[in-house]
């Protein structure tokens, strides 16, 4: 008879010390000192520390924008998003698929369509050929008109591959307002880009060296590759020598589109950015440079680089299910300074869960901080832990539960 009820005591033990980890695993967590969980964090809201910045500048373009080029912030805009026809600017994209394509040692030939776009051009004639390379100062310091196309069907085998190619290219730059139907900027059906779209593209063209001292460059002197005929090319970009810490861009004009100007200006390890478009008709030539700097002054005069004030993540943990500890640590993500005025008001959000299923890994985001500008996303960073936490074996279970036992 106890033979039969004996069979029963490893069952009955078991059970109980079944029980008895069911009640360890399901008791109230002990807290953690000077630790709270992550689901605690609240928003910061930090108001504008001036009730606006200067007054909005008095431009005479149709459409505007300066943008900080290293985060892509708009600092103003005048009908910013609004398409227009952009002129000669087209060619800072030209340029740059030149760069990033093509083969400045290539031979470049003119063809008969080439030679024959209107003034201004090089005028080098149909079967004339120089090396791509140099013809880009063609293009950006005397903005040809029939170099434009001659590095077009090079590069694209006709003026409308190209184009493609800078469709293409405008949409990998988030230029979703941009459609580029011509290398050169001439009035066409549908050629059309924003003062916004602009500022992305002489973003990205500012981190391009060759970009950059070609724009920069006084003048050239090139020649044929037969070596039979030189023509000597100006840049006249007036802002380059007028504006101190101006980079370059590009000017523009068409009877359609106006004087326009794309253009950058460095001061202190801020790069800004601007456009205007439509800034005036003959014979107001001298509009697109008043508006550049009065929209390069806002943005240098108005703004600087500012550290937002993220909280201590490190005081904070996150609830740690099924896993080896019950909590995990978070890592303090690195947040770079941004360019900020005054009259900004700053929003900080932490999305960060109460609790999260192991295992934990280390170099996985588990959260993150979202910073907002007056409203408008600015940055999300991700949130790490700070350690890797196992998942909790059916080996970890038997431990526990004869570790219990052996406590009572």
């Amino acid at each position: 008879m106890l033979k039969k009820y004996l069979i029963y005591l490893p069952l009955i033990m078991i059970s109980l010390l079944f029980l008895c980890y069911c009640h360890m695993k399901n008791r109230p967590a002990d807290p953690i000192s000077d630790i709270q969980t992550a689901a605690e964090i609240p928003p910061d809201h930090i108001p504008p520390a001036a009730a606006s910045s200067s007054p909005a500048p008095r431009l005479y373009a149709s459409a505007a924008c300066v943008m900080d080029a290293g985060s892509g912030r708009i600092l103003y805009g005048k009908s910013e998003a609004s398409p227009l026809p952009m002129a000669s600017t087209t060619k800072i994209m030209t340029c740059i698929l030149a760069l990033e394509n093509g083969n400045m040692e290539d031979p470049v030939t003119f063809s008969s369509k080439a030679a024959s776009m209107p003034k201004v051009r090089l005028g080098a004639g149909k079967g004339k050929t120089f090396l791509l390379g140099d013809l880009l100062y063609s293009l950006m310091l005397e903005s040809h008109n029939d170099t434009a196309v001659a590095i077009a069907e090079h590069l694209g085998d006709s003026v409308e591959g190209f184009a493609a190619m800078m469709n293409a290219k405008a949409a990998e730059l988030g230029m979703s307002q941009t459609n580029f139907v011509t290398p050169n900027g001439l009035d066409a059906e549908g050629h059309a880009s924003t003062p916004a779209d602009m500022c992305r593209l002489a973003s990205y063209a500012c981190n391009n060296q060759t970009f950059l001292e070609l724009i920069r460059t006084p003048s050239k002197t090139i020649r044929e590759t037969s070596g039979k005929g030189s023509f000597s090319l100006t840049n006249h970009d007036a802002f380059l020598t007028s504006y101190k810490g101006a980079i370059g861009i590009k000017t523009g004009f068409t009877n359609k589109a106006g004087y326009c100007f794309v253009g950058a200006a460095q001061r202190n390890g801020l790069t800004l950015v601007s456009c205007v478009l439509g800034s005036g008709w003959p014979p107001n030539k001298s509009y697109k440079w008043a508006d550049t700097k009065a929209l390069m002054n806002l943005g240098f005069e108005n703004f600087s680089m500012k550290n937002v004030p993220v909280k201590d993540l490190s005081v904070y943990s996150i609830i740690v299910e099924n896993g080896k500890a019950d909590a995990v640590g978070i890592l303090q993500p690195e947040i770079p300074s941004f360019l900020l005025s005054d009259a900004d008001a700053i929003d900080i959000r932490y999305s960060l869960p109460p609790k999260i299923q192991a295992p934990v890994r280390q170099g996985t985001a588990v959260g993150e901080i979202q910073i907002l500008v007056n409203g408008s996303p600015l940055g999300s960073y991700p949130v790490y832990p700070s350690e890797d936490v196992e998942r909790e074996t059916f080996a970890d279970i038997v431990y526990d539960i004869f570790h219990l036992f052996l406590s009572f």
